[in-house]
């Protein structure tokens, strides 16, 4: 203190300091789960969960529920979920066979049963593709490789997710 002792201070007038506003606590701190996801998207849009419930066709508690990590969203409701949020959450491009039927029926919010009459295989053994525990026959391969020759992923038309801070 002893070294400011002789300093003066003169104000032409007030002072103003700009910076970025800080992100709010409300924010999640980690983008982990699609509640997290969700959360943080509905806070950047300055929205209520009422909006979002209203937008996605749910009540407002389960939307609640979702961001609190309660409950996770029904395949159903995965497709508005995806169109609200701009981008897809998933943490890795799938790799095998199984994890891209996986990902095109979640993002499409579709059954095990409507994504397998669609390409001619066995619910069950849509089942164990997506688990990745099935030896596949020939035919099953070639028949899922025709559906992905014919169809587009949600991933081409939905972008990844944002890097944050």
């Amino acid at each position: 203190m002893a070294a400011y002792a002789g300093l003066r201070c003169q104000s032409t007038g007030p002072v103003v300091l700009t910076a970025k506003r800080p992100k709010s606590n409300k924010f999640p701190k980690s983008l982990v789960t699609i509640g997290n996801h969700l959360r943080a998207r509905r806070l950047e849009l300055k929205l209520l969960q009422k909006d979002v419930a209203r937008l996605i066709a749910v009540d407002e508690t389960t939307v609640y529920n979702w961001e609190r990590g309660y409950t996770k969203p029904p395949l159903r409701h995965m497709p508005k979920i995806l169109e609200f949020l701009g981008y897809d959450p998933s943490p890795n491009e799938p790799r095998t066979i199984g994890e891209k039927l996986l990902k095109y029926r979640r993002d499409r919010g579709m059954t095990q049963k409507e994504l397998a009459r669609q390409i001619g295989i066995d619910p069950t053994t849509l089942s164990r593709l997506e688990r990745n525990k099935n030896r596949c026959f020939s035919s099953v391969l070639k028949k899922s490789s025709e559906f992905f020759e014919g169809a587009t992923t949600l991933s081409d038309d939905t972008k990844r997710r944002p890097e944050h801070e």
